[in-house]
């Protein structure tokens, strides 16, 4: 009887632990790790269906389980600063364990591999992104004529700018995309911002938070750039209109702007046809928050 009480409470307890993996979405990163002898799996497509299968199984046991992006040059540096062996799984365990609490993660809720492994890596870049634009912000140090801190003054002035964006955006769902040219590369972000039954913004803060900083950088290094939103109602036409960075403010586009930017493949340059019951408009007045301020630094 007490054995029997044992393992019920050792089930128990397995369902109160939460769990992590550690998962190589890419073949070149599977590949990378075949050079471990531990690492056992010989297959990449065979290794996310064991993975898959897990993660259902873990699910139909009551177990929660987050899934993090295993890079193996980070595990390598990791292994490297730590003094682990990095051909040794207990290794790996404790590197996936550092990522639970510092990379980026998502909840297994279900949903497909085929589903969760795009939004992991999108995850990641977004990370990537809002800690690149961040480290730059802080490296502007302080305005030479008035010792006010530059990155903490745009990031403040860029969430005026979203904030007023979004109040100005009528009803609807919100989908922005803020790109801001930088070395050595382009920097984009995206945030969706979703109404409710009762009218009000729904935005996740993780995303807030990157776009802000992004755009934060553009007015900042007053780099070019620029800020776009399309919002979608039902029974109404989708509205699509934008900002250029000018300064330390956003300057509206022309309805003939918006249409060409969204009309041109990015890499190619061709003409794209538009999309039938979308609007092309000019962006509405955002008032004193979108005017570039006499200050300058």
């Amino acid at each position: 009887m007490t054995h029997t009480n044992d393992q019920t409470m050792r089930r128990d307890l397995r369902r109160e632990i939460a769990g992590t993996i550690g998962l190589l979405t890419d073949e070149h990163d599977f590949r990378a790790m075949r050079r471990y002898r531990s690492f056992t799996f010989d297959n990449h497509t065979s290794y996310l269906q064991q993975v898959e299968a897990l993660l259902k199984i873990r699910a139909s046991q009551g177990s929660h389980t987050t899934v993090a992006l295993f890079d193996p040059l980070e595990y390598a540096e990791f292994c490297a600063d730590t003094g682990l062996d990095p051909d040794v799984q207990s290794s790996r365990t404790r590197f996936t364990a550092e990522l639970a609490t510092t990379g980026p993660v998502l909840p297994y809720e279900g949903q497909p591999l085929a589903d969760l492994v795009p939004a992991l890596v999108d995850e990641a870049v977004r990370q990537a992104t809002w800690e690149y634009a961040s480290t730059l912000l802080a490296r502007l140090g302080a305005c030479a004529s008035c010792g006010e801190d530059i990155g903490r003054a745009a990031f403040t002035r860029a969430s005026h700018l979203l904030v007023r964006i979004l109040d100005t955006a009528g009803a609807g769902n919100r989908h922005l995309v803020c790109s801001v040219t930088a070395t050595p590369e382009t920097l984009v972000s995206v945030l969706h911002a979703d109404e409710d039954d009762q009218g009000a913004i729904q935005v996740d803060e993780a995303e807030a938070l990157e776009f802000t900083t992004v755009l934060a950088l553009g007015i900042a290094t007053r780099s070019p750039g620029g800020l776009v939103i399309r919002t979608s109602a039902p029974g109404t036409t989708d509205r699509v209109y934008g900002w250029r960075l000018r300064g330390e403010g956003l300057e509206p586009l022309t309805a003939g702007e918006v249409f060409d930017a969204y009309c041109t493949d990015i890499e190619s340059g061709d003409i794209i046809s538009p999309e039938s019951d979308v609007d092309y408009c000019v962006p509405p007045a955002l008032g004193e928050e979108g005017r570039t301020p006499g200050h300058r630094h």
